[in-house]
């Protein structure tokens, strides 16, 4: 798991850190509980262009199907073809292996605008 005081959240329960130029991103602890057993996952291509904001991926569940977006700006540079496999890591690992895709970040300053877990937590209550 990435070092909690390195993720950042946006308000729609994605997750994002960053290493160096290149970002992972997720859904969060509490996305995935509250969308239960994921069964699908359909992923973004590598070098599909995203916009922060806009449909990066789209999740299935056994309640619902929804979209994950993109955080920030930028070139996606991988998915993660094992939690497409066996998408149960986006349950299990939602930090670690259940990762959906890495992407090269186009404007590092929006990450300014995202939220420390602390501030993501208490949106949630």
């Amino acid at each position: 798991m990435p070092d909690s005081s390195s993720l950042l959240f946006a308000a729609s329960h994605e997750w994002i850190t960053r290493d160096s130029d290149i970002a992972t991103i997720g859904i969060s602890d509490h996305a995935q509980s509250e969308l239960g057993e994921v069964v699908y996952l359909e992923l973004p291509a590598v070098g599909t262009q995203v916009k922060a904001g806009e449909r990066l991926a789209v999740i299935e569940s056994v309640k619902a199907a929804s979209d994950i977006y993109a955080p920030v700006d930028g070139e996606v540079v991988e998915s993660n073809a094992a939690a497409a496999s066996d998408t149960s890591l986006v349950n299990t690992s939602p930090y670690d292996q259940g990762w959906l895709c890495k992407i090269r970040v186009a404007e590092p300053s929006q990450l300014d605008s995202l939220l420390s877990e602390s501030a993501y937590l208490a949106q949630l209550s």
